[in-house]
């Protein structure tokens, strides 16, 4: 499909988050940015659990439908499978007991996400290579959120930071 991403789109504005995919440096980077600050903004108004949730659920479907067409599935444009990965990430800076310790936590989930998520270590490159659907497109990042966690929690946890 060479017209992808077409913003006019409703699937192809939701998966590249408003045009956010379509920067041309870094665009997962940036998607991943924005999750970030959209999490700490809704985070203060919203129950995140289930919302992150049910963010899951939606990335899928729309990751589906987004790349039914493409011949590089993975496209990336599509960048709402950060937004998934990025909050799993961030969901434990919910139950820190400081504005510190959870400014901190936030700052190191999202370096820890991109890096898991550039490099995609095993197992997010055993997924990201052999999982070409609407799951597999997120569930690279989903894991890349969840060993994120690993060592920003190590970090805080042991006052290094």
């Amino acid at each position: 499909m060479n017209n992808f991403p077409n913003l006019k789109n409703p699937i192809h504005f939701i998966a590249t988050l408003g045009g956010i995919g379509k920067i041309p440096f870094a665009p997962g980077t940036w998607g991943s940015l924005f999750s970030f600050l959209l999490f700490i903004l809704l985070s203060h108004y919203i129950n995140m659990h289930f919302v992150v949730f049910l963010i899951i659920l939606f990335s899928i479907w729309i990751c589906e439908k987004a790349s039914a067409d493409l011949i590089e599935k993975d496209h990336s444009s599509i960048v709402i499978d950060e937004l998934a990965g990025m909050w799993v990430a961030l969901l434990p800076a919910l139950y820190m007991t400081t504005q510190s310790s959870r400014t901190t936590y936030a700052v190191l989930a999202f370096i820890f996400f991109r890096i898991f998520d550039i490099l995609k270590p095993f197992p997010i490159s055993y997924f990201d290579k052999n999982y070409k659907n609407g799951l597999g497109i997120v569930l690279d990042d989903l894991i890349a959120g969840f060993l994120a966690i690993i060592p920003a929690m190590f970090l805080i946890y042991l006052g290094f930071l």
